[in-house]
């Protein structure tokens, strides 16, 4: 009898001990399948004029990994340049024509996100990372017959600051400041294209890239401040 006791005590305590293991390595399971977070969001500011950016992040992709990964497209309304000059260096001499410009680019951003300690913000973090820059300038003058496009496309880095805000379980309010930097590049317009080596294809008069760069607001420095929303999937 004692030995049947024993048995079925025995054989409890051995279902009891899987049963409790099988809901640990559960529980382990679903921690490791969701460990990796992701977040989508956008944001609203300032990058040398108005920028609208779209990104997604995502975190935790190993353990002791303390690094996010965001990556965002964006466009920015920028400075196309000077008109006069622009015209000079890419077409003719001519001055008829009220002239009109416009400025933009698509920028497309990778950030890591490192956490800090900073000033008690309760989510702060350092960013740095890659851009790439394809912007286009266009001069128009009204009355003159002309209306063309300069364009060029640019690698950069970039560095800053930033801190999340909870303000519901799975939207975040965000700030953040830094400054990018983009590197020279080519500058095509019309027939005509100037590049950092000092090659050019048609150039005008003995202009050079350093007229082209003076004429044109392609990106070099870029201050960033912006603020937006993400939210937590």
């Amino acid at each position: 009898m004692y030995g049947r006791s024993s048995l079925r005590r025995s054989t409890a305590l051995c279902a009891g001990l899987l049963l409790m293991w099988s809901n640990a390595g559960l529980a382990q399971s679903t921690r490791s399948a969701e460990g990796t977070w992701f977040t989508a969001g956008g944001t609203v500011g300032y990058n040398t004029g108005l920028q609208l950016l779209a990104f997604g992040r995502a975190g935790d992709f190993a353990e002791g990994l303390p690094v996010d990964f965001q990556l965002g497209i964006g466009y920015t309304s920028s400075d196309a340049g000077d008109p006069t000059m622009a015209r000079r260096v890419f077409i003719n001499n001519a001055t008829n024509g009220i002239p009109r410009e416009s400025g933009h680019s698509w920028d497309f951003t990778l950030d890591a996100l490192i956490p800090v300690s900073l000033l008690n913000l309760p989510r702060a973090y350092v960013t740095t990372g890659f851009r790439h820059s394809r912007y286009t300038a266009n001069f128009a003058y009204i009355g003159g017959n002309e209306d063309f496009d300069i364009v060029s496309r640019h690698w950069g880095i970039g560095a800053g600051l930033g801190s999340d805000f909870a303000v519901s379980p799975r939207m975040d309010l965000m700030f953040g400041l830094g400054l990018d930097y983009y590197f020279s590049s080519t500058l095509t317009g019309h027939d005509t294209a100037y590049s950092p080596d000092g090659t050019a294809v048609n150039p005008r008069e003995d202009y050079g890239y350093g007229d082209a760069d003076a004429a044109v607001g392609q990106p070099k420095f870029r201050p960033r401040l912006a603020t937006g929303l993400q939210y937590h999937f």
